[in-house]
């Protein structure tokens, strides 16, 4: 493949993934839950739905489409229950949120964290790269390593390791086996999501906080062990956000305690928040631009917490703006993060979805008409 084909993603109206669960999918789990249907039936709802999001996707113009992240309930949770070593538990509190607190979900480890041939997300990513159209592409979404990392108010407990650099190891192995396996089975675009930058950048003050730079260091070798040995056809990228459940968020701050490290990640992309002031200016973002790698930044102009629809004459000129740091031709546009990262959903209506998706679209074409 050559590296023009590659670098076509992320694309220049691209997404991060979560979309919001319709009713129909929603009843379904409950009654699957409760036992009044069984797996056969839950699973052909999922797959309608799955096939109905992926043809508005289509539709819209989209060139990567995802399964809306319909056949799991947590973006992250669900993902490291499906790892050997490690399975999903219900805390005593759900994650604190601002002014929220969320639906309980943990994740302990409890044995050798290793890569599952049988974990679930083969299977959906399978389905929904069997109905992918000629020209668009199935994007796959998983957390990434570092947010596996253990953490008290993540709810990620460690009850085997007594050596993080044991663990790290495993993980890291774990990863690059699994990032395999999916390549193994077709997929081409593969995200890592991940919290831990975003909160990491939340509790620090324009340099990061010295008690977290072990955690940063380690973030980047895991997240580098991963780049550095996957297929070379495979584009991979990574969206930093500070939480999304319920249209609330659970932490604020500027990029620029982190910027310094994620300017050492060889990913081929960022998705990065920039729909309000949380996310601080664009300035760290020169950054990146400095290290050479002409990585595309996905700028998260659009909200997807908010049902009202952004201004587009707005969005060019905040894409104008982030240009002085980033040459244009390294940006891309999209939401500032999924519709959904966990099956509740954020407070706005699925037409209110398609319609910011569709400015994406549309801002995108305009901004970049060669495209």
């Amino acid at each position: 493949m050559t590296v023009a084909t590659k670098n076509k993603f992320p694309y220049r109206y691209d997404q991060v993934g979560s979309l919001l669960r319709p009713e129909a999918l929603k009843q379904a789990r409950v009654d699957f839950n409760a036992h009044k249907i069984d797996a056969a039936a839950f699973h052909q709802v999922e797959d309608e739905q799955v096939q109905r999001i992926v043809d508005k996707q289509v539709a819209l113009g989209f060139k990567a489409a995802t399964d809306g992240e319909f056949r799991r309930s947590w973006w992250h949770l669900d993902f490291f229950d499906g790892l050997n070593g490690a399975h999903f538990f219900e805390p005593d509190k759900g994650f604190i949120f601002h002014g929220l607190e969320t639906r309980k979900g943990g994740i302990k480890i409890t044995d050798k964290l290793a890569y599952s041939p049988e974990h679930p997300f083969f299977a959906d990513f399978t389905k929904l790269n069997a109905i992918m159209p000629a020209g668009v592409t199935a994007k796959q979404t998983i957390p990434s390593p570092s947010v596996f990392f253990p953490n008290e108010a993540a709810e990620i407990y460690d009850q085997h390791y007594h050596d993080f650099d044991a663990f790290l190891d495993d993980l890291i192995t774990a990863y690059q086996q699994t990032v395999q396996h999916f390549y193994d089975l077709g997929c081409r675009y593969l995200q890592i999501d991940d919290t831990s930058w975003g909160m990491w950048a939340s509790f620090s003050e324009g340099t990061i906080n010295p008690d977290l730079e072990p955690l940063c260091v380690a973030a980047v070798k895991a997240i580098n062990a991963i780049a550095d040995t996957k297929p070379a056809d495979l584009t991979l990228t990574m969206h930093v956000c500070r939480g999304n459940y319920a249209s609330t968020w659970a932490g604020a701050g500027a990029y620029d305690p982190v910027a310094d490290y994620l300017a050492q990640l060889h990913i081929d992309g960022f998705f990065l928040e920039y729909d309000d002031e949380r996310s601080g200016g664009f300035e760290p973002l020169a950054k990146i631009a400095a290290n050479g790698r002409h990585q595309r930044i996905v700028l998260g102009l659009v909200t997807s917490k908010q049902p009202e629809l952004e201004d587009q004459a707005v969005l060019e000129q905040r894409i104008k703006d982030a240009s002085q740091y980033v040459p244009l031709a390294d940006l891309c546009l999209s939401a500032q993060c999924g519709f959904a990262s966990t099956e509740e959903g954020n407070h706005l209506t699925e037409d209110q979805q398609w319609a910011k998706l569709e400015l994406i679209h549309d801002t995108a074409k305009q901004v970049w008409p060669e495209d």
